[in-house]
């Protein structure tokens, strides 16, 4: 084998384009290279040395060399969600909502109490805070259970389909929303629709006893199953409990009150706006006549 130490400077020269024109394109070592054992060897010594540097050393390093690194780096790890305000206990959310209502001398401040009231955690899912609407002065108040997604997104209670047909029972007695005072049990949409819990009614139930006592009205219009057990203490239907006078309390004051279904009700079952209108004639005609 020719060794190209023996050959002289013009000779080597000719051999290079020799092999450059039969398209050699690279040489060989006289002895075999393991090139991988060489990158794994190189790739040990640097971990070793990434290892052994201190931590500010390799963080500034990486600050230096963004564009080397930026393939190697992980992707960074996604934020965790931020924590939910603290969870309050029961009896002291009762306490504080019970404190807020009873300091609130107006509607207005009972409004600005429930606006900035932070202890009942359905007003953590809902959009808005859903407070009454309507005359406070008529001495006539239509409570319902508690706001829909439409009254959620509006912000005023009994919008949408179920305001419309609210609209249309109030209107065949003389009556509109402009002309009473409408309310909620409930100033806040409970996630899905879904039932309140007894915490979460428990929590409520200062806030709307008090605005019934602000607003004095001098009779009161129950809609639906749940306002009925709410207000009356029971377990029965509102198909029992609709079309009688009541006594309901808030605060130191006891109203008649008298209940009928829901706007909700009519509109799934059309056949009960008779039953409807018996209750509406009778709320009509015998306002503030609980029976004995």
């Amino acid at each position: 084998m020719t060794s190209a130490a023996t050959l002289s400077a013009g000779e080597l020269a000719a051999l290079l384009h020799f092999y450059a024109d039969a398209g050699v394109d690279a040489l060989l070592e006289p002895e075999a290279v393991d090139r991988f054992a060489e990158f794994e060897a190189m790739r040990a010594s640097r971990q070793a040395a990434v290892r052994s540097a201190p931590r500010a050393e390799t963080t500034a390093s990486e600050a230096a060399t963004p564009a080397r690194n930026a393939g190697n780096r992980q992707p960074p790890a996604p934020r965790a969600a931020a924590a939910p305000p603290p969870a309050i206990p029961d009896d002291q959310a009762v306490a504080q909502a019970r404190f807020a209502a009873e300091s609130a001398g107006t509607l207005e401040e009972l409004r600005s109490a429930l606006t900035t009231f932070t202890g009942c955690n359905l007003k953590n899912s809902a959009r808005s805070t859903v407070f009454a609407s309507g005359e406070a002065t008529s001495g006539l108040m239509v409570i319902g259970p508690m706001p829909n997604a439409d009254d959620d997104r509006e912000g005023l209670p009994f919008s949408g389909r179920a305001g419309q047909m609210l609209d249309r029972m109030l209107g065949a007695i003389g009556l509109s929303r402009e002309t009473v005072l409408l309310t909620n049990i409930l100033p806040w949409r409970p996630p899905g629709n879904r039932m309140p819990s007894q915490p979460e009614m428990d929590i409520c139930r200062p806030f709307i006893e008090r605005q019934i006592a602000l607003a004095a009205p001098k009779s009161v219009l129950i809609l639906g199953n749940f306002t009925a057990r709410f207000f009356f203490g029971t377990g029965e239907t509102i198909h029992a409990l609709r079309g009688e006078w009541r006594e309901i309390s808030a605060g130191d004051r006891v109203l008649p009150a008298l209940a009928t279904l829901h706007p909700v009700d009519l509109m799934a079952a059309p056949i009960n706006k008779r039953l409807a209108w018996t209750d509406l004639l009778a709320f009509k005609a015998g306002r503030g006549q609980p029976s004995a």
